[in-house]
């Protein structure tokens, strides 16, 4: 399993503006963004006793979350990923799922799950056997994203945080409102080394890495 740096800062508006002007003089937008940005909707997953949530509240080193995701409000690419963690590291398995397996999970039907020939699909089945996994959390916002080709650098603005309010809506439009007075977050991933155009275009005074979770977020209202 490779694993990727990752920092993650909570920035104000201002701050938004000023790394917006430096990252489009010296990175690529990214190809996917309409332009230059997109929305992206997540549904999370979690126990009953809320495993996902207080390992992350916990700060706990090694964990795992698993969320199905989709972007500008197209239900015909949704994937399904897990997201692991490793202390200041971090990882995302991903495979492709249809509209009407995410219906059926959305729904509780689990047995194409058993079938499935994709080992994460079969991971996630078995957890929501063994741990009673189940979708908890719908997480809407819009991200900014911007790349350097060298070390493999990735930097986001995320904003405008949305929850929704019932997880069976999850492919339906619309349906989300505000996560509270939610921050921007820039995010930076990068493989083995992070250059330095890009480390100091994002410097900013008195700003330190932070540990928000957008799920965490959402999860205060629901």
């Amino acid at each position: 399993m490779d694993f990727r740096h990752e920092w993650k800062h909570e920035i104000s508006y201002l701050d938004m503006l000023t790394l917006r002007q430096r990252l489009r003089a010296v990175a690529q937008a990214d190809r996917h963004a309409v332009d230059g940005k997109y929305l992206i909707r997540s549904l999370y997953f979690d126990t009953p006793s809320d495993r996902a949530l207080r390992e992350k509240l916990d700060g706990v080193s090694r964990r795992d979350k698993f969320r199905v995701r989709f972007y500008n409000g197209d239900t015909s690419v949704i994937h399904l990923e897990k997201k692991s963690k490793l202390g200041g590291l971090g990882n995302k398995q991903s495979v492709p799922i249809s509209a009407t397996e995410t219906s059926a999970l959305l729904q509780g039907g689990l047995s194409w799950m058993a079938d499935s020939g994709k080992p994460l699909v079969r991971e996630l089945y078995i957890k929501m056997r063994t741990q009673q996994l189940r979708p908890r959390t719908i997480v809407e916002y819009t991200r900014e994203p911007y790349v350097y080709p060298a070390g493999n650098v990735r930097v986001t603005l995320d904003y405008d945080i949305r929850i929704g309010l019932s997880c069976e809506d999850f492919l339906n439009p619309g349906i989300t409102i505000p996560a509270g007075d939610a921050p921007i977050i820039l995010e930076v991933k990068w493989d083995s080394f992070l250059p330095s155009v890009i480390r100091d275009a994002i410097q900013l005074e008195g700003r330190h890495t932070s540990s928000f979770s957008k799920y965490a977020q959402c999860r205060i209202y629901g």
